[in-house]
């Protein structure tokens, strides 16, 4: 084997997903950015609009501690998830996700145990694409939304108004 001077990416582990019991929509991201994978929370970069845009919605304070916004959306019967369990990637874009790396988490044990979802609002082109390639399962109707990232240049108004569309329409 020759050395050619190229590091591997490190395998990255995405976390379990915020769910609560009668659960009707699951919102799919692709993979947890590195600011989430450090705090093993979701959308913890300063300038991802989901908080923001699901407070809206749901009617809870965005700035609340991490514990009460969770609360306040699973009890509002959405559920958050990322479609890979695992992957390689550098960064926190999903164009720099190595394709090969790519491990899908086990929806068919979570659709058996979560039955009352009836609907995916995948937050992103990534997470659509990834899900419609990986995860072979008869499964719930999915929609796109905008995604929430900073990356993502849709002003916030149009992140929202999809958003609300979707989930609350």
């Amino acid at each position: 084997m020759r050395y050619t001077g190229a590091m591997a990416s490190p395998i990255l582990n995405s976390f379990a997903p915020l769910v609560a019991p009668g659960a009707r929509v699951l919102i799919l991201g692709n993979m947890p950015g590195v600011r989430s994978l450090q705090d093993q929370q979701y959308y913890t970069h300063p300038r991802n609009a989901f908080w923001a845009i699901t407070a809206e919605l749901y009617g809870f304070d965005a700035a609340a501690p991490y514990p009460e916004r969770v609360d306040a959306l699973t009890g509002a019967g959405v559920a958050v998830w990322d479609v890979l369990r695992s992957c390689r990637r550098v960064g926190s874009l999903d164009a720099s996700v190595e394709p090969d790396s790519m491990t899908a988490n086990d929806f068919g044990r979570f659709f058996a145990d979560h039955p009352t979802i009836t609907r995916i609002c995948f937050n992103g082109a990534a997470a659509e694409k990834n899900y419609r390639r990986l995860v072979a399962l008869p499964h719930p109707p999915g929609q796109r939304l905008p995604s929430t990232s900073p990356a993502h240049t849709a002003a916030f108004s149009a992140k929202l108004a999809a958003w609300r569309a979707a989930l609350t329409g």
